[in-house]
């Protein structure tokens, strides 16, 4: 007996045949056959999420760590709209999901049936499209309907710029197989191939690029959010070789093993005197990869502007975030660079104008290590300090997640060296949301057998605690929890730490520490509250003995606050020398 739903359960064989092979599962009835058909499928690993917003961003994490699309499902009604932050972050980090809302039959829409919401375009413009599935299944042409739709949904999401797309699938009772009906896979399921441009530079770009590149001698790379990418790494350091050019990188841009690398801009461009900027001043500014961190460098770019801002970037919508951009290169950050690399470097006064500019910015990178490496310890421990130690102490090979708010500027203070070149950084900064920090960093966890480090605050901590609400073992997972009692990035920005609402209605003041949590979810619980302890608890955090470990600071936001603007403080200081 040919089942009811075979071009359902085909969705799967088609999916595994694509190379997704991870799916985030959430309960529910609606969905039944397709949960049928993706746990049964050989070459599929399942996990069920009870929570929908904390499983869409443990599937945004699968995606992440395996750079490839992760299916997501769920039933009908709200629990689709709990997908929605996850599947934002994902849209704007350029992130594939592939998620199905299962959906009640068309007629029963707005006719007060159980779980029935508008689900068709329920994530609007967060997705790179949406697509409605016939709801009758068995009529050869919808057969056809559904193989394209999924076939074409996959290979959307893996398009430059990737991201997720939605399916959205109706289905009507019964939902479950008959006592006699088998569920099984069709062996001839139509896969449709999507080769993507290699983004390579024709001869008329590269004419282009040569004959303007001579025209300026204050050139500044600027790199955003990139995964971590040895050819990128490997091209740069070899244009850096050859032409001298400043490299200016976040944390999230992955360029920590560049030695060279400026990694502490957003540290002294805040403090240092305007004559020194005015050096500073690009005259081409050539950008490559997303969001920055640094809210200092945008605000220098943004004031200094360079005669000219080349953005390199193979496919999509291009962001103008220092509202200078003058041409956009379609081609890869590798195929650019080392095209740069192929020309000569001309030894001329011109050149040597170029190392110069070169030297003011690493002027500025030494004073700010300098300063750094020369404030710690302070006279009380507080959470940039201990930051310090974790980040200096992660094993190498580990994944870094850096949650939002203070817990990436934090990250992004301290920085990576190029010692520690086999770290990958990780952070949901399409969105910069704290609402699945932790969630994100589960599915990585769930999905490799690498340490995963997490640096987050107490709110995003406790906003997005069901991400251990699971069954699943996370022996390789570390979590920093920073508890302030608040939201101590509202006292750090101008504004709202100084209204008299501030504690209410800003800073959120809260009371919990992690410990019960801990317990509740069998994670081992250290805390740290001074620094005679701290390498016994750093070494204890860092043991991976099969047990996932949470490590906690309780510790005051006013001694935090003073901290940060003391080292300010002591940068600003430090051109007065």
């Amino acid at each position: 007996m040919i089942a009811r739903f075979q071009s359902i359960y085909d969705i799967a064989n088609l999916c595994a045949k694509k190379g997704l092979t991870q799916a985030v599962l959430c309960p529910g009835s609606r969905c039944a056959p397709l949960t049928l058909a993706f746990t049964r499928h050989p070459n599929i690993q399942c996990r069920t999420i009870s929570d929908e917003r904390s499983a869409a961003f443990i599937a945004l994490g699968i995606s992440q760590q395996l750079k490839q699309p992760a299916i997501l499902l769920c039933t009908s009604g709200t629990a689709a709209c709990n997908f929605s932050p996850a599947v934002a972050e994902a849209y704007f980090s350029k992130r594939p999901l592939v998620v199905f809302t299962a959906d009640r039959p068309t007629e029963w829409i707005g006719q007060q049936d159980g779980q029935t919401i508008f689900q068709t375009d329920v994530f609007g413009k967060h997705v790179k499209k949406s697509y409605q599935l016939p709801q009758e299944y068995e009529h050869q042409d919808n057969v056809w309907a559904i193989t394209r739709m999924v076939n074409e949904a996959i290979n959307f999401s893996r398009q430059e710029p990737q991201g997720p797309v939605h399916i959205n699938v109706p289905f009507r009772e019964p939902l479950y197989p008959a006592a006699n009906e088998q569920v099984f896979f069709s062996d001839a399921i139509r896969v449709m191939e999507d080769n993507a441009s290699p983004g390579t530079l024709d001869d008329s770009q590269k004419k282009l690029i040569s004959d303007a590149w001579f025209q300026f001698h204050n050139v500044l790379l600027v790199a955003g959010q990139l995964d971590f990418d040895e050819p990128i790494t490997h091209s740069l350091n070899r244009f850096f070789s050859i032409h001298n050019v400043p490299i200016v990188g976040d944390i999230i841009s992955n360029l920590h093993p560049i030695e060279k690398t400026v990694r502490h801009a957003d540290l002294f461009l805040g403090q240092c005197p305007e004559e020194i900027l005015k050096t500073l001043k690009p005259d081409l500014l050539i950008t490559f990869g997303d969001s920055t961190i640094s809210k200092n460098l945008k605000l220098f770019l943004r004031k200094y502007k360079p005669a000219e801002h080349w953005h390199i970037q193979h496919a999509g919508f291009v962001a103008d975030t220092f509202q200078s951009i003058t041409k956009i290169i379609r081609t890869s950050p590798v195929h650019f660079f080392d095209f740069l690399s192929s020309i000569p470097q001309q030894n001329n006064f011109e050149t040597q104008k170029q190392n110069n500019y070169n030297k003011l910015w690493e002027v500025e990178e030494r004073r700010a290590c300098r300063v750094l490496n020369e404030y710690f310890p302070c006279d009380d421990l507080g959470e940039l300090e201990l930051v310090k130690e974790i980040i200096g102490n992660v094993p190498p090979g580990s994944n870094l997640h850096v949650a939002n708010s203070m817990s990436v500027r934090y990250a992004n203070f301290i920085g990576l060296t190029s010692h520690q070149h086999t770290i990958k950084v990780f952070a949901n900064r399409g969105t910069s949301g704290i609402d699945g920090c932790t969630s994100t960093s589960i599915g990585h966890s769930l999905t490799s057998n690498i340490p995963n480090v997490l640096v987050t605050g107490d709110l995003a901590f406790f906003y997005d605690r069901n991400a251990f609400w699971h069954n699943y073992a996370l022996p390789h997972f570390r979590a920093l929890v920073l508890n302030n009692h608040g939201g101590i990035i509202f006292k750090m920005i101008d504004g709202p730490g100084d209204v008299p609402e501030a504690k209410e209605y800003f800073i959120t003041d809260q009371r919990l520490n992690a410990k019960n949590l801990c317990n509740e979810f069998g994670i081992e619980y250290l805390k740290v509250d001074n620094r005679r302890k701290l390498k016994n608890v750093v070494r204890d955090f860092f043991e991976f003995d099969g047990k996932p470990k949470l490590l906690e600071l309780e510790s005051d936001l006013m001694m935090n606050k003073k901290i940060f603007d003391n080292l300010k403080q002591k940068i600003r200081k430090s051109y007065e020398l």
